[in-house]
């Protein structure tokens, strides 16, 4: 068929006889034995001493084809060898001429399925194929199907949208994954979406795949950044933020420094998954946290988008609500007020970053965004006062009896704390970690008198994939009390049913 002639079709270039000229010969011929004969001779392998051994050969049955195939084999894989070595030897300016010269006379093969491999090899090992070269690659969906990742970088670099389409469906691929983790119904208090840790994650199929198809090409990392960026923009998918600091952690992991030394969120990345690892974020690392922030310099502010994003991936934002949490627990216990703890105002300082990256990202201004006073002087002093209610009713209840009536446990909700749900997004996701956090310690009287404040939130955050996964997980410790109707009454009726009409 045409295929055919077209695979050959580069022999002639090289002075190689093909198919069509031993047609030739054989038309154009009085004695055809004869012809083949010398047909043969002239483009066998030239070996003096094979004219004994192939007809030795012969009488063991051997076809000539299968003795030629196995020497071609042979010769095939000396010279991939070869190649590999070649790629290394010799002076750096003088390293890849070689390479070039035997490209240029192989290439017009390279539709050859037995020569294919030794082209493409030579090409891989090629920091800079020849353009007229990729052009004729690109243009033909096999042969680019066929190419090393390395040769398709450099394909890549100048095609943002042939890159696009291969990048495109690991992205979906990936978001899906996530969901899956979110919507499986094989949950519990142990294991939740924030379970795996960080080095686990990274081993991940799609970032293990996008790395590869990276390598140390900066302009393929940014396309990488750009692409994940404008799909934020488009979703508001938190998830793609996750695979922002994912993909640079894996580069890291493999100590890829032409990447690392130019992502100026690097080392703040790096500590920030070191803290994640831990759940929490220590003294030492705050510190070193707060330094990459004040240290963003005049005419760098676009640094802070990035960031911003880094600080808005789940994983992320759950450390440092966790964080927060536990720092408000030792406050009560040292009679401290938040505004006069470091610490935790910078955990704040980094909650805010994270929820208004989609904002940065969107206006382009690239300034941290305002706290507000009275998230501070307001709404954590009510949660601390919380966890002293708590205190208060644990002490009574531990009393001889005839020193007290029966203390109730307080059941009216401050309304200044209901409307900093409804109100204020950083107070509604400290909400929503710190009923997290007493349904975990099985308080069930703090969660009753909490739950109905969760029916408005902030953007609907309590009906948010993230958190109903991690409160039905933690729900799974009060398995007792779904033996009582008031408490069912109040959890399905007073909170999951409401979302039924939105």
């Amino acid at each position: 068929g045409p295929g055919q002639a077209e695979m050959y079709a580069g022999l002639q270039e090289l002075g190689v006889a093909n198919g069509e000229d031993l047609k030739e010969t054989l038309t154009n011929c009085t004695e055809p034995l004869k012809a083949i004969e010398q047909f043969q001779t002239e483009n066998g392998v030239l070996l003096p001493s094979l004219q004994y051994a192939l007809p030795f050969l012969d009488l063991h049955g051997t076809p000539r084809l299968e003795f030629h195939q196995s020497v071609f084999d042979e010769l095939r894989e000396k010279l991939l060898e070869r190649v590999s070595a070649i790629a290394l030897e010799g002076k750096v300016e003088d390293r890849y001429k070689k390479l070039e010269d035997l490209l240029e006379k192989s290439f017009s093969l390279v539709k050859m399925p037995s020569i294919q491999p030794v082209v493409m090899c030579v090409m891989k090992h090629l920091p800079k194929v020849p353009e007229k070269k990729l052009k004729l690659v690109m243009a033909d969906k096999d042969l680019y199907k066929a190419c090393a990742v390395e040769v398709k970088r450099q394909i890549w670099q100048d095609n943002q949208a042939l890159f696009g389409d291969e990048v495109s469906p690991l992205l979906k691929q990936y978001i899906l994954e996530k969901e899956n983790i979110l919507f499986s119904n094989d949950i519990s208090f142990l294991q939740n979406f924030f379970s795996p840790s960080p080095k686990t994650r990274r081993q991940g199929e799609v970032v293990q795949k996008l790395t590869q198809m990276i390598g140390k090409n900066v302009k393929l990392y940014d396309m990488v950044l750009q692409f994940l960026r404008t799909l934020f923009l488009r979703t508001r998918n938190v998830h793609y933020c996750t695979l922002r600091a994912e993909l640079l952690m894996s580069l890291h992991d493999l100590e890829i420094s032409e990447i690392c030394t130019v992502d100026p969120c690097h080392k703040f990345t790096w500590c920030l998954d070191a803290c994640i690892r831990e759940k929490f974020v220590d003294n030492k690392r705050a510190r070193e946290l707060q330094g990459f922030l004040d240290g963003v310099k005049k005419g760098q502010e676009q640094v802070l988008g990035d960031l911003s994003m880094i600080l808005c991936d789940p994983f992320a934002i759950n450390t440092l609500a966790l964080s927060t949490i536990r720092h408000l627990q030792d406050l009560v216990g040292q009679d401290t007020l938040p505004r006069e703890s470091p610490d935790l105002l910078l955990l704040l300082r980094m909650l805010s970053l994270g929820q208004g990256a989609w904002d940065m990202i969107d206006s382009q201004v690239f300034k941290e965004p305002k706290m507000e006073a009275e998230l501070i002087t307001r709404f954590l002093p009510l949660l601390m006062s919380f966890v002293v209610d708590d205190h208060t009713f644990t002490v009574d209840q531990k009393l001889p009896s005839e020193e007290k009536g029966p203390i109730p446990y307080p059941s009216t909700i401050p309304e200044a704390f209901t409307k900093f749900l409804q109100e204020n997004r950083i107070a509604c996701e400290i909400g929503l970690y710190y009923i997290l956090h007493i349904t975990k310690q099985r308080n069930k009287n703090a969660f009753l008198r909490l739950l109905p404040a969760l029916v408005e939130t902030f953007s609907d955050l309590a009906f948010s994939d993230i958190f109903l996964h991690l409160l039905t997980g933690n729900l799974t410790l009060l398995s007792d009390e779904f033996a009582l109707e008031e408490f069912c009454t109040t959890l399905f009726d007073g909170f999951f049913l409401t979302a039924c009409s939105r």
